[in-house]
């Protein structure tokens, strides 16, 4: 795609006229800002950007940006997506979705894109609830959640975002907390940097309806304990202390204390995002203490546009037509007077 190197945007370029209108206190504001903010450090000229969107709290966002976009239908975006993407392989399109949007109805689309891995990139909002319908639990609410549609407690075990990404072959999966403006910058300028589909989890605070779903790991008092920030190949060191940190024993990780019990730092588990393998992978995003956020994979794997590119030129090299008109008349054929 053409880059900006005449023209260096700023985050107010990505700003529509549009008046932005969510919840006061919404987690979505320090997303979009993060949004507008991280496209003029990706070099990418605003005109071969598009977002799309579902139905939803998040699917608002194509009307805040100054840029192409698509507010389209419940759960379908991935697939819109794919079409704007095959149809112009040089623009950069963004899927933003919610977590009823992208795993209820949606959850075919999501689980389809991932695997196919063509190279656009997802926003997830992750509030575990329904939040533009007024508060119905959603496939991330916990057990026992009462909702608007689950009065004496959800029964149904939530879908993990990670681990539902994994097993659909995602090559990149990170999670970040909704109040980090700037770490959510930074893992949507890598998002744009990998070639292939990208997710990025935001746990998003839903003021209105769920209020606190993440302040356990995202409460800036407790979140440098309660989360693991990962960094590829750094050592999965945690703690206001950073005297905290990831070992394996036997099939598990477990949290360690480093200068306790002969630990030190060469002990600690060095975080390889790269890996092809997603066994550690899923077990980091299994993890309930601390919670995993950062990218936690980045795999380089081949596009299904590159599939799809080899696959015509093998049909070509080895097709004895080269026109239309040569394939319509070969073999029987008559005409009608």
């Amino acid at each position: 795609m053409e880059t900006t190197a005449e023209k260096k945007y700023t985050f107010k370029d990505f700003q529509s006229d549009q008046e932005v209108r969510w919840c006061p206190g919404c987690d979505d504001y320090v997303i979009l800002r993060s949004m507008q903010k991280a496209l003029p450090e990706m070099g990418v000229k605003r005109e071969d950007v598009v977002f799309i969107s579902g139905i939803g709290c998040s699917s608002r966002f194509p009307y805040y940006m100054n840029t192409y976009g698509v507010h389209s239908i419940h759960g379908r975006a991935p697939g819109i997506a794919s079409g704007v993407k095959l149809a112009n392989p040089d623009l950069s399109v963004w899927v933003v979705t919610g977590d009823g949007d992208s795993l209820a109805i949606g959850g075919n689309h999501f689980i389809h894109v991932l695997r196919r891995n063509i190279d656009l990139n997802i926003v997830m909002f992750n509030n575990e609830i329904y939040g533009l319908t007024k508060g119905q639990f959603s496939p991330t609410s916990l057990i026992g959640q009462k909702t608007k549609s689950s009065p004496y407690g959800n029964t149904q075990p939530p879908f993990s975002p990670g681990e539902l990404a994994l097993g659909a072959k995602a090559r990149f999966f990170a999670r970040i907390g909704g109040n980090v403006p700037k770490d959510i910058t930074k893992i949507l300028i890598e998002a744009h940097k990998f070639k292939g589909t990208s997710l990025i989890e935001v746990l998003q605070n839903c003021v209105i309806f769920n209020d606190g779903c993440f302040t356990q790991f995202t409460d800036k008092k407790i979140k440098e304990d309660k989360q693991i920030y990962l960094e590829d190949g750094k050592p999965m060191i945690f703690g206001k202390n950073r005297d905290k940190g990831l070992i394996l024993n036997g099939l598990k990780l477990e949290v360690v204390t480093i200068g306790e019990n002969g630990i030190t730092e060469q002990n600690i588990l060095v975080h390889n995002a790269k890996e092809q393998d997603p066994t550690m992978h899923q077990m980091l995003v299994r993890l309930e203490y601390p919670l995993a956020t950062g990218i936690i994979r980045s795999f380089n794997d081949v596009t299904l546009e590159e599939r799809e590119a080899e696959l015509t030129a093998q049909v070509k090299a080895n097709s004895k037509f080269t026109k239309t008109d040569d394939l319509f008349f070969s073999g029987e054929t008559y005409e009608v007077k």
